[in-house]
């Protein structure tokens, strides 16, 4: 905890922003942090309150020990503060930049709704140990000659990777893009984290052995089998890519798309790669339609404005969702209340309890998109159809699991009725004897965190498979 009277002393204050007509015109990451003395009142208010939620199961996924380094910051030691946040967590810049922060709705001073900003804290912490040069290399002092293959360089498979590596296992990444990272890079634009964050990670588990392989496609340019002869152990993180299809008629039109695409080809343009041979995807000078109401519709939003649209509408299939919700039968647990991120501030029309019933076009180019209002039962109302001009549509409606294609194509790789790797969360194996899965590729698509979280868990289990026992934390 901080300050036992600092719930009552200080008010919440969270990062603020720059102003919307400013934060458009860049990709760069445009939150206003806290100074130092702010931050340790934030700190303070972190209450004594007996069973901090925060960090168990209905909070943290990496079981952050929030209250700790809460006290640690207020009591201005810094050093400590971040020493303990990386005992459970190996990425606290990614998170504290990306997560939606399940930690502060499960908050004690939430049944207020003015809960401690940890997320704030937790990125200022990294941010900090980066500036102050306290995250170094680990490399093992002992190498145990087992070698470990991690497929997919997204959060669970760095995790996973820096978590063998650090116990002395040699680790090599398999990464098909020409960089790491995954959706960290590929899929999550700049504006909400930057990608030197990524690459100074990559540099410090190069520092401790960790090497990375780029442009490997395994399933496609290298077997998986080639894999399982020259590796001890083989971690599949190779995250859940395919898109849920909604099938809509009009969907063949030009200028409809799926939403990742359009980030990928965005998040290269900044980081000066090249985009293929893929047509190009501008916003510039349309009107543009998001069906989705997710994190990734968002970051849809976001991209658009930053290219230029002249508009940019969200469908939500979904009623609006209170301003508050009701927290003797919500809290801790993660409610259903209106979120506007700070994409959809920027300007974006939102359409609740709307369906998308089909797309129009002319000349093969999409028009408009032609919705109707829904029941509770999520079905179309008759004589409630509306039409939206577009000229360029894309569908951000979630993913429905791993790619079918490549890497899994074996059949002797068991899925569950969901068609992701079937692995239990304890150990993580999969039906393959000397293969483990992690990430959004077993559990289907979710938050960072828990991607993290799954690599770490499966980095103990496979060290313990290969050594009969682990230092590693559960």
């Amino acid at each position: 905890m901080g300050k036992v009277t600092g719930f009552l002393e200080y008010d919440r204050q969270e990062q603020k922003y720059q102003l919307a007509g400013e934060r458009v015109r860049h990709f760069r990451e445009f939150t206003l942090p806290l100074d130092d003395g702010d931050l340790r009142k934030q700190a303070a208010r972190c209450m004594d309150c007996g069973i901090p939620f925060c960090h168990g199961p209905t909070g943290c996924p990496v079981h952050n020990q929030i209250p700790d380094w809460n006290d640690l910051v207020f009591q201005d030691d810094w050093y400590e503060a971040h020493r303990n946040l990386h005992t459970t967590n190996n990425f606290p810049e990614f998170t504290g930049r990306v997560c939606p922060a399940p930690c502060e709705e499960a908050c004690t001073l939430n049944l207020e709704n003015q809960p401690v900003t940890i997320k704030t804290i937790e990125q200022a912490i990294a941010d900090k140990a980066w500036e102050s040069g306290w995250i170094r290399s680990e490399p093992a002092e002992i190498k145990t000659g087992k070698r470990v293959a991690v497929i997919g360089s997204g959060p669970a498979g760095l995790a996973a990777a820096q978590q063998l590596g650090r116990v002395g296992h040699d680790v090599h990444v398999f990464e098909r893009e020409p960089k790491a990272g995954g959706l960290l890079r590929y899929g999550i634009p700049d504006f909400k984290m930057e990608k030197h964050h990524i690459d100074r990670r990559v540099a410090q588990m190069e520092g401790e052995g960790v090497v990375f392989h780029y442009g490997v496609d395994i399933g496609v340019t290298r077997t998986l089998a080639s894999l399982e002869e020259e590796f001890d152990a083989v971690l599949l993180t190779g995250g859940a890519e395919a898109p849920r299809d909604p099938q809509l008629p009009g969907q063949e039109l030009h200028g409809v798309h799926f939403a990742m695409p359009f980030l990928v080809q965005q998040n290269r343009r900044v980081g000066d790669e090249a985009v293929g041979e893929e047509e190009p995807i501008y916003a510039a000078g349309k009107h543009v339609v998001v069906i989705g109401g997710g994190d990734t519709a968002s970051d849809c939003v976001g991209t658009s404005f930053r290219q230029g649209a002249l508009s940019v509408t969200q469908l939500d299939i979904r009623s609006k969702p209170p301003e508050r919700e009701d927290k003797l039968t919500v809290w801790p647990y993660w409610p259903t209340k209106m979120r506007t991120s700070s994409s959809q501030a920027e300007g974006a029309e939102r359409e609740f309890q709307a369906a998308t019933l089909r797309l129009e076009g002319k000349k093969g180019q999409v028009t408009g998109v032609v919705c109707a209002r829904v029941d509770e039962k999520r079905q179309p109302i008759p004589g409630t159809e509306f039409v939206l001009p577009a000229d360029l549509v894309f569908l951000a409606i979630g993913f429905a699991g791993p790619k079918e294609e490549g890497l899994l194509a074996d059949p002797s790789i068991s899925r569950d009725r969901r068609r992701n790797v079937l692995a239990n969360d304890r150990d993580y194996r999969t039906s393959r004897d000397k293969i483990w899965v992690a990430g959004d590729m077993r559990r289907g698509q979710s938050l960072v965190v828990w991607a993290i979280r799954e690599g770490r868990q499966a980095a103990r289990a496979i060290d313990e498979a290969l050594m009969g026992a682990s230092v590693l934390p559960v």
